[in-house]
């Protein structure tokens, strides 16, 4: 798959991950109060191990995403 290297493809991209990260919450009902608190639950609560590493893999690619917008959106202000 291609990454995304513009503002809305990552945008779009970001809502395809968005979908799938709301399914795996809302199947192991993923309830943390704190962001921070989101991994320990989400250890604990997810009892298969592929959905653990899915989620992880769609929190980190989902992070560093919203980087890649944010510093497009940054560099498209200066410009």
């Amino acid at each position: 798959m291609t990454k995304p290297t513009t503002l809305p493809g990552i945008q779009k991209r970001l809502e395809v991950l968005s979908q799938e990260l709301i399914t795996l919450i809302q199947q192991y009902q993923l309830d943390a109060q704190n962001p921070l608190d989101v991994i320990p639950v989400a250890r604990q609560k997810v009892s298969k191990k592929e959905d653990y590493i899915r989620f992880l893999e769609l929190s980190l690619e989902g992070r560093l995403l919203g980087e890649a917008a944010q510093h497009l959106e940054t560099s498209s202000e200066k410009t």
